[in-house]
C-alpha cells in the first residue's frame, strides 16, 4: 500500500436533518474532496460507495451509490456498492485503496454515507440489528435479559462492558471519563453532532440505557456523509500533493462462535506487520466507540496497552489530544456521530487532518502516524468485521 496515498478528505457536519437527502449529503462530501485533493471530477476512475441502511429504509437497493451519487458528475465512472455493517465506510475505503495499489487506476473515491433520521425509529432499530443474523436476535433478547425497543447491540455492549467490570479494575466512572474525554474533543469540532462539554457526575446522572451504560455512553443515530480521495504516489508528486501514505488497510472477520483473539487485534497485528510498526508509534487514533466502554476494550484490543491496563490510560489522560496517543481526538462516535456508512471515511477524514497538521484546536502536535480501527456488526462472540487501517506522512 506505500504507493498509494490520501490526496483529499472531505466530510458533512454530523447530525440530524431530516429535511437532506443521502444523496445531498454525498454530493457536499464528494465536492469538499475534490476541492482539497484538488482534482476534478473527470480526472476520478472509481468510486466505491459505502451505505448501510438504504435499503431497509427507503427501499433502494442494488445501485445506492449510483443514485446517491446521480447530481455529482461521477456517472460514467466503475460505481461499486460497498455494504459491511457499521465497518462499510473502511472496506469501501480499502477497495478504493486496493484499485490504485493494483495499477488498475491512478486516482479513486471513497465515499460513505447515511440517512438515519427516519420518523420510524422502530424500523431504523430493526435495521441495525440486522447487523447481527437475524435469527439470533430473539435468544441475544432472552439471554441478555434485553428489549425489543431498542437496538440488540446496546445489550451486547452492556454485557461485554459487566464481564470487562467483573474482570478487571474497571468501574462506571472510567466509561464515564471516556465521555468527558469525547466531549471535550467534540466540542472543538465544528463536525460534530455533540458540540457541548460535559462532566463525569453528568454522564453517571444521565438516563440508564442498560446497565452499566447511561445515554451519554452510548453513539446516537444520525445523518451524514465522508469522502476521501486516493491516488498513487507517482500522481501524487507530479500534481505537487502533500501525501499522507496508507501503509496498511487490513480487514478480517470474527470467529462466530468459535475461540480466538478477537477480529480487531487480529486487523491490528496484521496492519502493524505490514506497515512495519509497532502500537508504541502511533501519535493519533480513531476507534470505534459505538460505547464509551468498547473504547477502553480496543485500548487493549490494538495493543495500547497490557490487558487490564485500560483504565489506567483513562485515568492519567494518556489518551487525550495530547496525551501519549490521541484516541478520538474527532469526538469519536460518541461525540463526532456515528452515520453507519460514513464513519469508516470520516476516521480517515480526522486522521489525514491530524497529519496535515491542520485540526485546529483539537490538534495532537508532532502527529506523524495514526491508526482507524472500524469494526461491524456482531456474530457470536465477536464482531462480525473489523478494519484497521494505518497512516503516515
Amino acid at each position: 500500500m506505500e504507493d498509494v496515498v490520501v490526496a483529499g478528505v472531505g466530510m458533512t457536519s454530523f447530525g440530524m436533518f431530516p429535511e437532506r437527502t443521502v444523496g445531498d449529503l454525498s454530493r457536499q462530501a464528494v465536492d469538499e474532496a475534490l476541492a482539497d485533493s484538488g482534482c476534478g471530477v473527470d480526472e476520478i476512475e472509481f468510486v466505491a460507495y459505502s451505505n448501510s441502511t438504504a435499503g431497509a429504509m427507503s427501499g433502494q437497493h442494488s445501485i445506492r451509490g449510483e443514485v446517491a451519487l446521480r447530481e455529482t458528475g461521477l456517472l460514467g465512472r466503475a460505481i461499486v456498492n460497498v455494504e459491511n455493517a457499521c465497518a462499510s465506510g473502511s472496506t469501501a475505503f480499502r477497495t478504493a485503496c486496493l484499485e490504485v495499489a493494483s495499477g488498475a487506476r491512478e486516482v479513486a473515491l471513497a465515499v460513505g454515507a447515511e440517512k438515519m433520521s427516519y420518523p420510524d425509529k422502530a424500523a431504523m432499530l430493526a435495521a441495525l440489528n440486522g447487523g447481527t443474523d437475524v435469527g439470533d436476535v430473539g435468544s441475544l433478547v432472552e439471554r441478555l435479559d434485553g428489549r425489543t425497543n431498542r437496538s440488540i447491540f446496546m445489550d451486547i455492549y452492556a454485557d461485554a462492558a459487566r464481564r470487562r467490570m467483573a474482570k478487571y479494575d474497571l468501574g462506571q466512572e472510567d466509561f464515564a471519563r471516556i465521555v468527558e474525554k469525547s466531549r471535550r474533543a467534540g466540542s472543538l469540532n465544528r463536525r460534530a453532532q455533540f458540540r457541548k462539554t460535559t462532566s463525569v457526575g453528568e454522564v453517571l446522572a444521565a438516563r440508564t440505557v442498560v446497565n452499566p451504560l447511561t445515554l451519554p455512553m452510548c453513539s446516537p443515530i444520525g445523518d451524514g456523509a465522508a469522502a476521501v480521495v486516493v491516488m498513487s504516489a507517482e500522481s501524487a508528486r507530479r500534481r505537487g500533493i502533500d501525501p499522507v501514505f496508507v501503509r496498511a488497510v487490513e480487514i478480517t472477520s470474527g470467529f462466530g462462535d468459535a475461540a480466538g483473539p478477537v477480529a480487531a487485534a487480529r486487523a491490528a497485528r496484521a496492519a502493524y506487520e505490514r506497515a512495519g510498526i509497532e502500537p508504541g508509534d502511533i501519535d493519533v487514533a480513531e476507534v470505534h466507540d459505538a460505547t464509551a466502554s468498547a473504547e477502553l476494550g480496543l485500548y487493549e484490543d490494538l495493543g495500547f496497552c497490557a490487558p487490564g491496563e485500560a483504565s489506567m490510560l483513562i485515568r492519567t489522560n494518556a489518551t487525550a489530544i495530547n496525551g501519549r496517543i490521541a484516541v478520538n481526538s474527532s469526538g469519536g462516535l460518541l461525540s463526532r456521530g456515528h452515520p453507519i456508512g460514513a464513519t469508516g471515511c470520516a476516521q480517515i477524514v480526522e486522521l489525514v487532518d491530524q497529519l496535515r497538521g491542520r485540526a485546529g484546536d483539537r490538534q495532537r502536535e508532532g502527529s506523524r502516524t495514526a491508526l482507524a480501527e472500524n469494526g461491524g456488526g456482531w456474530l457470536g462472540d465477536d464482531a462480525a468485521v473489523a478494519v484497521v487501517t494505518i497512516l503516515s506522512t
